[in-house]
């Protein structure tokens, strides 16, 4: 795999929205029906903790971003994430090249959980995420609307080895 990790940064802003896009549209990625606003997305995400796949000729392969789970102290170290690749770049270890900066800087910064909720159909990243060290930690059952249709979601999480 011929591609660079770097902190996701406003002059991916398109690239990034439009692979966000691309997996909303495909239906199994997310609750959500539109990309946000890049001014949104900036302000929901944390800084030290996203990052972008770029391929030798510059293009955004895929994006890896984590948000507080909450504002309260005792979650300080409990972070969520989301990571998405452009639909061409799948399969070439792009989004587990995302995933592992992300543990990284969250264990340099001291974070020890890293969580998700997936859509049980998403195989793909379901087995990302486990071979990642991700464990299932339990399923939340006809949580929310999605297309129509009552969708499960798969809660996984990645308790880190080095903050204790």
């Amino acid at each position: 795999m011929n591609v660079r990790i770097e902190p996701l940064a406003g002059a991916h802003a398109d690239e990034v929205l439009a692979i966000y896009q691309a997996g909303i549209d495909e239906g199994n990625a997310t609750f959500e029906t539109a990309a946000p606003s890049w001014a949104e997305f900036d302000a929901a995400k944390l800084a030290g903790h996203r990052f972008a796949a770029i391929d030798p000729d510059g293009q955004v392969l895929g994006w890896v971003a984590a948000s507080k789970v909450s504002d309260r102290c005792a979650y300080a170290g409990v972070v969520e994430h989301s990571v998405y690749v452009h639909p061409a770049a799948r399969g070439r270890g792009v989004a587990r090249a995302l995933l592992d900066a992300l543990i990284a800087s969250a264990e340099a910064e001291g974070i020890w959980t890293i969580q998700s909720g997936i859509f049980p159909e998403n195989a793909a990243s379901l087995a990302l995420h486990q071979r990642a060290g991700f464990r299932v930690i339990g399923t939340r059952e006809r949580i929310g609307l999605h297309r129509g249709a009552w969708r499960d979601v798969v809660l996984l999480e990645r308790r880190s080895p080095k903050v204790s």
